[in-house]
């Protein structure tokens, strides 16, 4: 099983600095933030914790405008959800959304975010393979920030038909017992998703979320799959 009992395990090591500290994944939805309750109490939760103290200390004035000017540096562009930006950001975002900071109109966000209609902050959408179910996911509150019947049509069709793709490969890696002793390897059934997931993934960060760049000032796009075993470093684009 794997590291997160899904399934194998792709990889001997798994790097320490992991997006799943702070992301909270439910099953229906992959747009969380990390929780500061007290009682968090996993090192890696920890870690975040540190992480975010920074921003904790700040007053609201000097946290929005981080927040503000941060936006400007994404715009225009299609983001990871593994990028290091964008994971300060988010770290940020929450703390700014517990105090309300959007809405105290403490800082004014770059002209070409509109305000979210879920939370009155600007419009910063997360792109997931739940799109179909879930649309584009709210990055300061974690609601549905767009519908997917609210995604402009061309980028809707194609990360419908996406995401309908996906679909079957993530199931792999929560077949029950009577799947896996049909599919005879299950290991190899496993490793062939991974690799598919790694495909499909790429797909959205190459070509899905910079369609939505047409509508959205910027957008985030998730580069892994948990279940599956895929980390950000296998979902490769090509970069200079």
């Amino acid at each position: 099983m794997g590291l997160n009992g899904c399934g194998p395990v792709r990889h001997a090591s798994r790097s320490t600095f992991c997006l799943a500290a702070l992301d909270k994944f439910t099953a229906a939805r992959h747009a969380p933030f990390m929780a500061f309750e007290p009682e968090a109490s996993s090192p890696l939760d920890n870690l975040w914790q540190e992480y975010a103290s920074i921003f904790c200390d700040w007053d609201d004035l000097t946290l929005g405008r981080w927040l503000a000017q941060t936006l400007g540096q994404l715009q225009g562009r299609a983001w990871r959800l593994s990028h290091p930006l964008v994971g300060a950001y988010r770290l940020a975002a929450k703390i700014a959304h517990d105090r309300q900071i959007w809405l105290k109109r403490i800082a004014t966000p770059p002209a070409g975010y509109a305000e979210s209609p879920c939370c009155r902050a600007p419009f910063l959408p997360l792109l997931t393979r739940d799109v179909r179910a879930e649309g584009l996911i709210c990055q300061h509150c974690n609601e549905i920030l767009v519908p997917f019947e609210d995604i402009p049509a061309e980028p809707r069709e194609a990360a419908g038909s996406w995401a309908q793709a996906y679909e079957p490969v993530h199931a792999v890696a929560h077949w029950d017992d009577r799947q896996r002793r049909r599919a005879g390897n299950y290991d190899e059934a496993f490793e062939k998703a991974a690799k598919q997931a790694e495909q499909l993934l790429t797909r959205a960060g190459r070509e899905l979320a910079p369609k939505l760049l047409d509508a959205y000032a910027s957008v985030i796009w998730e580069d892994q799959d948990e279940c599956l075993e895929v980390r950000p470093e296998d979902v490769t684009l090509g970069e200079t």
